[in-house]
């Protein structure tokens, strides 16, 4: 059963809210604060969180910035009655997936948490489905993800050598990785013509502006 954190320092929107999630066929679980919800996060597994806006110690904003130091992936939902662009984008840029109007609508309220439920679930979809077909090409994601931070560190380009010596992997490795994300069009190639001998291939991670 789907499993909804609440957060509201409201006794009587508390409970309506986990009225409400009763009714769609959510299990929930409803603290008062910032840090109870911190608390339970860190111990439970959730699919989605509902949190308030306008909460004493804790408000929201810092509250969903604490939330994703815990959980990057998991939808949450602020509550509020600010619907102004500005407070919006605060919202976005904290790390909230959405936002829902009070007072509450169940039939709103129910509508977008099925909408982001469902989000949610396709990302993880296409998630999985990446990581199978990485496995069936030899790819392992934690590698990747070595070399791929490597390169998002540099401010120029890299050579193969300069690669393997960064992430302490051989030639083979990162000779398998670098055709992955060429292929992948993650990163592109320049030639350095030298005096003597052939060109040497160097490695960009996209979105450097190198001239």
């Amino acid at each position: 059963m789907t499993k909804i954190l609440i957060v509201d320092d409201d006794e009587k929107i508390r409970f309506t809210l986990r009225e409400i999630s009763k009714f769609a066929g959510f299990e929930s679980i409803a603290v008062d604060n910032g840090k109870q919800a911190l608390a339970q996060l860190g111990e439970e597994d959730f699919d989605l969180v509902l949190v308030d806006y306008y909460m004493p110690e804790m408000d929201g904003l810092e509250t969903v910035k604490a939330m994703r130091e815990i959980n990057r992936e998991i939808p949450v939902v602020i509550l509020t009655v600010d619907e102004r662009p500005e407070t919006v984008s605060r919202f976005f840029a904290a790390g909230a997936t959405d936002f829902s109007l009070k007072p509450v609508r169940a039939a709103d309220l129910i509508s977008r948490l099925q909408i982001n439920l469902k989000l949610s679930q396709m990302t993880q979809l296409q998630k999985e489905k990446k990581r199978e077909v990485l496995t069936a090409k030899g790819i392992s994601p934690s590698t990747l993800q070595l070399i791929i931070d490597f390169l998002q560190k540099q401010a120029g380009p890299v050579t193969l050598e300069e690669i393997m010596e960064g992430v302490g992997l051989a030639y083979p490795t990162v000779y398998r990785y670098i055709t992955h994300l060429l292929d992948e069009g993650w990163i592109y190639t320049l030639s350095n013509y030298r005096k003597i001998g052939r060109p040497k291939n160097q490695y960009v991670w996209k979105g450097i502006d190198h001239g």
